[in-house]
């Protein structure tokens, strides 16, 4: 058994570093970090190479706290800002740290100042809505995104970061159960919408 972890153990750890430096580099030839690859009412998503690929810190023009460009939380937060005039009183915050799992459904989420439902929920999603993603093994950050279109049987959301290769849209399946409506994608925890009292689709 020693021998088999003497051997074993420093392929592991290759292992790990060789997925961590991929997750850095761009592979894609096609596209270069920074390059404009989709919009949602005239909000850019910009393509950012490897999922875990960093750059600078991204602050509008008040100082406001967009995040760092080009993840998936820049993108989300640089829409509701531009586009909804919105600003979160808590400005930081993993993907994963979006969603409060101690709210009931359909309640405030004061560190965001968003109305906040979980999936299910008895409230249908709606365009414009923040969509929550769990961590998983490869992202413990978890993962955002925008509903950009909703019809009778699916969502459509945009994203920032979804990797080299992957697509800025995806399409959801949505189903009702008596009185809740569910997107059907088991690491979507919920979404989060502009409270009423908001201005809705004012931009600053």
């Amino acid at each position: 058994m020693k021998k088999v972890i003497k051997y074993v153990l420093p392929v592991v750890v290759l292992l790990v570093i060789a997925v961590s430096v991929f997750k850095k580099v761009n592979i894609n030839p096609n596209l270069s970090v920074g390059d404009r690859i989709d919009s949602l009412n005239g909000v850019y998503v910009y393509y950012n190479g490897g999922v875990s690929h960093t750059g600078d810190r991204n602050t509008a023009v008040d100082g406001y706290n967009l995040g760092i460009t080009y993840q998936c939380v820049e993108f989300v937060k640089r829409y509701y800002y531009e586009y909804y005039g919105h600003k979160m009183p808590d400005s930081y915050g993993n993907a994963k740290d979006f969603f409060d799992p101690t709210l009931a459904d359909s309640t405030l989420n004061t560190k965001r100042a968003l109305e906040q439902f979980a999936n299910p929920s008895k409230s249908r999603p709606r365009e414009g809505d923040l969509v929550v993603y769990t961590p998983t093994l490869w992202n413990r950050y978890g993962h955002v995104a925008i509903v950009s279109s909703v019809s009778n049987d699916f969502v459509e959301i945009i994203q920032q970061n979804p990797g080299p290769f992957a697509a800025a849209r995806e399409r959801y399946r949505v189903l009702k159960d008596e009185n809740n409506w569910q997107i059907v994608n088991p690491r979507i925890l919920g979404w989060l919408r502009m409270p009423p009292y908001e201005n809705i689709g004012d931009p600053i």
